[in-house]
Parts: C-alpha cells; sequence; structure tokens
C-alpha cells in the first residue's frame, strides 16, 4: 500500500512539474495584443467600479486566485458553478466564503461584447488579482497571457488546500508540490495584508488551545483578548472575525511586522516563525516594504504560471 501511495505522489509530481513547464513556455505578455487590446483596461474597469462599492473587493480577488491556483492550476476552475451531479471547487468548505464572482462575470461580459470566444476566465482572473494588489497601494506587475480555462471543477478537490490551522511542514509541502519555493510561501503569505477572517478560522488559538493552555501562548496577549471578546467560545454570529492585519484594505507590509509582534490572525501566520529560513524572510520583509513587495511580484508571477486548462468558456460559470 505504502510504496502504490508513494508512486502515485510521484507520478502527481511529474504531473504538476510538466503542466507547469508547459504553460510557463505558453504564456506571454503580448498574448492578447492583436486579438483583444482592450483586456488589461476592461478588466481594470470591472475591478475598480466594483471597489467603488465594496472595499472587500481587493481581498476576495487575491484569495480566488490562490485557490483557483492550488486546484489543477489557474485554469478558472473556482469559478465554475456545481451541477445535479457534480458539487464544485466554490461550494468546497475552505470556499464557501470566497466572494465577489460577480466582477470576473462582468469583465467577462465586456469582453464578450468586443472580442468574443478569445480571453480565458483564468485569465481573467488573474489580471483581476494584479489590479486588486495595485488599486489598494501594492506594486504592478505585467501578467503572463495565455491561460486556457478548466472543465473539471470538484469540490472534493479543496481539501488539497492549505488549512489556515497548517503547521510549517504542511504548508511547506503544499508549496513544494506545486514548484513553489520557500521564499514564495513567506511572500504570498503576504496577501494577508488585505482581508478579513472569520472565528471558525482562528477559534482553535483563542479557545482550548491545548489542555494547560486556553490561548495560544505565541499570541500577544491583549490581541488574543480583543479576539476572544468578539469571537467568544460559542459564537453564534455568522459575521463575526478580525482583519488580517491593521489596514485590512491597503496593500503594505504591516502583516510582517504585527506577525512579529505575535500579532497574527492564522496558525499557518505563526508557522512561519518556526522554521529558520521562513523567521528570516518574515524579518526581511517586515524590515523593507520593497523587499516584500519585490518577492511578492516574482511569486505571483511563478503561482499563476501554473495552469492547465482546455478551453476558453464563454461563460465563466459554465463549461462550454
Amino acid at each position: 500500500m505504502a510504496s502504490c501511495n508513494n508512486s502515485s505522489l510521484i507520478i502527481g509530481f511529474l504531473v504538476l512539474a510538466l503542466v507547469h513547464f508547459n504553460r510557463i513556455n505558453a504564456l506571454s505578455s503580448n498574448y492578447y495584443d492583436q486579438t483583444c487590446p482592450m483586456v488589461e483596461s476592461t478588466v481594470t474597469s470591472s475591478v475598480k467600479k466594483a471597489m467603488l462599492n465594496d472595499r472587500t473587493v481587493p481581498a476576495a480577488l487575491l484569495r480566488m486566485h490562490f485557490h483557483d491556483c492550488f486546484i489543477r492550476g489557474c485554469d478558472g476552475s473556482v469559478l465554475l458553478n456545481s451541477t445535479a451531479n457534480n458539487q464544485a471547487e466554490k461550494d468546497g468548505p475552505p470556499n464557501i466564503s470566497l466572494h465577489a464572482f460577480y466582477v470576473i462575470d462582468h469583465a467577462k461580459k465586456a469582453l464578450e461584447a468586443v472580442c468574443p470566444g478569445t480571453v480565458s476566465c483564468a485569465d481573467i482572473v488573474a489580471l483581476a488579482a494584479r489590479d486588486a494588489v495595485h488599486l489598494s497601494g501594492g506594486p504592478t506587475w505585467v501578467v503572463p497571457k495565455g491561460r486556457k480555462d478548466g472543465r473539471i471543477s470538484r469540490a472534493s478537490e479543496t481539501r488539497q488546500l492549505a488549512a489556515p490551522t497548517s503547521n510549517i511542514s504542511q504548508l511547506q509541502q503544499s508549496f513544494s508540490q506545486r514548484g513553489l519555493s520557500m521564499e514564495d510561501l513567506v511572500a504570498l503569505s503576504g496577501g494577508h495584508t488585505l482581508g478579513f477572517a472569520h472565528c471558525s478560522s482562528f477559534q482553535n488559538r483563542i479557545h482550548n488551545f491545548a489542555t494547560t493552555q486556553d490561548v495560544d501562548p505565541s499570541m500577544h496577549k491583549s490581541f488574543a483578548a480583543s479576539l476572544r471578546s468578539v469571537c467568544p467560545m460559542h459564537n453564534k454570529v455568522r459575521s463575526a472575525g478580525a482583519n488580517l492585519d491593521s489596514t485590512p484594505t491597503t496593500f503594505d507590509n504591516r502583516y510582517y511586522k504585527l506577525l512579529l509582534e505575535g500579532k497574527s490572525i492564522f496558525t499557518s501566520d505563526q508557522a512561519l516563525l518556526t522554521n529558520p529560513t521562513t523567521n528570516t524572510l518574515v524579518k526581511k520583509f517586515a524590515n523593507s516594504r520593497e523587499e516584500f513587495e519585490k518577492a511578492f511580484v516574482e511569486s505571483m508571477i511563478k503561482m499563476s504560471s501554473i495552469t492547465g486548462g482546455q478551453e476558453v468558456r464563454l461563460n465563466c460559470r459554465f463549461v462550454n
């Protein structure tokens, strides 16, 4: 049984590596220059419009891109609706709180009007994530384009996503299986500079942490007390939770500074301090926003180049 599992694992790594290699070679910064030159401005316009009405949109779009890329690559599979015969990724437990799908729908509709059947939903998600970061005060970058949309989306596969309760070994395994390094792990974790977490995702740190400790001792005492006040043991307020850092709508390096102060939200955040390599990177990014942004851009391009779809969907919620 063990040898069979190991063989499956090795085959899985090879498939991921092959997909990674093929897609990097297929993607291009000028992919739509001739076929749909309006693609970038159209997506940016959709993101800007949504942000005027909802400041949580950037965090949602960035998280959507992460969750898409970590399951079957960046193929837009997270956008597909469930059907009578299949529960899709967006309905898997880690993705229930994903939102702002309408932003992708609006961009797609606008693009279909000017260049039908040309721009993939996966590319729209990648561009929207970049715009989300930049419009929140973060860096911008040239997004390689040419991804195709996948036809398979399974809620059961969302178990592959790293949980907020993950330790450093689990995080490292999740990233390395996708060709991503420890530096990528720490840089991309900086995406937690945007957004909000519900109580359920960090309950393990503030209630019944261990048999002799109710609260995670690595957490700053007053910070833990504030979290416990908004998230009591038997919390019944569905919307209750906490911002991921103290500037949740601004893309900056505050996340790393707070992490070093014991004011991180998730176990997976705190885990970055438990390994010498990741600990050093956290300190580096806390000390220099410039170093963080440079690493974040490189890691985003690397992550978003892992894909393996087959078609350009006409509607992002349904296969052709």
